[in-house]
């Protein structure tokens, strides 16, 4: 594994590490329905606990999926607007656990009351 949390891989081969939101823009952007039909982000590691894909439906819009094992977190849903997935997806990547990074843990709440 090397030094990145995750990448983002289309269906033509291409590789985005660590994708931002632009770059899952152009990397949906690019899908069409003959031969570059989805992408799919994880983890670098040898069995991810989770991943997201996006894919081209035939009927137009896109499918995206969000698996966590972790979290048992199993979703599905359906989108036409490419910016509103690769915002939504780029604020669900940020709350996943990423191999070698601390898990955040939130402590000292005060009641300010």
């Amino acid at each position: 594994m090397g030094s990145q949390r995750c990448g983002a891989d289309n269906e033509n081969g291409d590789r985005i590490d660590d994708p931002s939101e632009d770059a899952l823009f152009m990397m949906i952007d690019d899908l069409n329905e003959s031969d570059n039909t989805f992408v799919v982000v994880q983890p670098d590691e040898d069995d991810p606990v989770w991943l997201a894909s996006v894919a081209v439906l035939d009927e137009g819009g896109y499918e995206i999926v969000r698996r966590d094992s972790s979290r048992n977190e199993h979703e599905v849903t359906w989108a036409t607007s490419i910016n509103d997935i690769a915002h939504d997806l780029t604020l669900w990547l940020a709350a996943r656990n990423f191999p070698g990074r601390p898990t955040r843990q939130i402590t000292g709440f005060r009641n300010s009351a």
